[in-house]
């Protein structure tokens, strides 16, 4: 038990949630390496949510509700970190939650699709290899027909860098949550929101549903999206670290 007094409890709270899911065979042993390099950005961030990702999430939430089909991939590290979350975003944005993952398990694959249901998700998709996107050679090139495959946004959050590469190329746009600005991730996405996904995804749920609720037309939508320039915010964030 960690005490809410420990100075970062948010943080060490986080960290048993990715332990308990390789101990639940949602989470590969690999993702806790991958945590710990997150986390390490997230303390020279301040662990807390800066300006400019605000407005990035401002950009996200306009350019998911501009998507025809918008698809959100998921790994082990996003399962076991923002089930409830990731469930509701699916209902309100109506696009499916579709299992993603570098390190091939289909045991682990049905354990994320089990896990993510038990948490109130619906819609949720398994990679079928009759299916690949292009330019690109890992496990994670398998999709579904009725997700990615066919998707204009994708939002991949904690994703790995030559697979945001590849879903560009493919023509397709991309939002990711990545908490260092100098990876290949953030730098290749259309949209890349430099913060923690257990504080970002709350805020990205909370702006869709204000959008929705002011009933936006798509030229405003649009004017918020395009208002989004990735290397200026990503500079921003960097010079925010050097200056630590």
């Amino acid at each position: 038990m960690i005490p809410k007094s420990h100075p970062r409890y948010e943080s060490l709270k986080t960290r048993e949630l990715i332990v308990s899911g390789v101990k639940k065979g949602i989470t590969s042993v690999h993702g806790l390496i991958a945590h710990g390099r997150g986390e390490a950005f997230d303390y020279l961030l301040g662990e807390k949510t800066s300006d400019f990702a605000k407005k990035s999430v401002d950009s996200a939430a306009a350019l998911l509700l501009l998507a025809k089909n918008p698809v959100i991939s998921v790994n082990g590290n996003v399962a076991a970190l923002v089930p409830k979350e990731l469930a509701k975003l699916s209902s309100i944005l109506n696009a499916p939650l579709e299992i993603n993952i570098f390190h091939q398990s289909r045991s682990r694959e049905l354990g994320i699709k089990k896990y993510l249901i038990k948490h109130g998700a619906e819609n949720v998709l398994l990679p079928d290899k009759k299916y690949k996107i292009k330019f690109l050679e890992s496990n994670r090139k398998y999709v579904t027909s009725e997700g990615i495959l066919q998707a204009d946004v994708v939002f991949v959050p904690l994703e790995d860098g030559d697979r945001t590469e590849a879903l560009i190329k493919n023509g397709k746009k991309v939002i990711t949550i990545d908490l260092n600005p100098l990876s290949r991730t953030a730098q290749k996405a259309t949209i890349a929101i430099v913060d923690n996904i257990t504080r970002a995804i709350l805020l990205l749920i909370n702006q869709i549903q204000k959008f929705k609720k002011l009933k936006l037309a798509k030229k405003q939508l649009k004017v918020i999206y395009e208002h989004h320039d990735n290397q200026k915010r990503l500079k921003i964030a960097i010079k925010l670290i050097r200056r630590l």
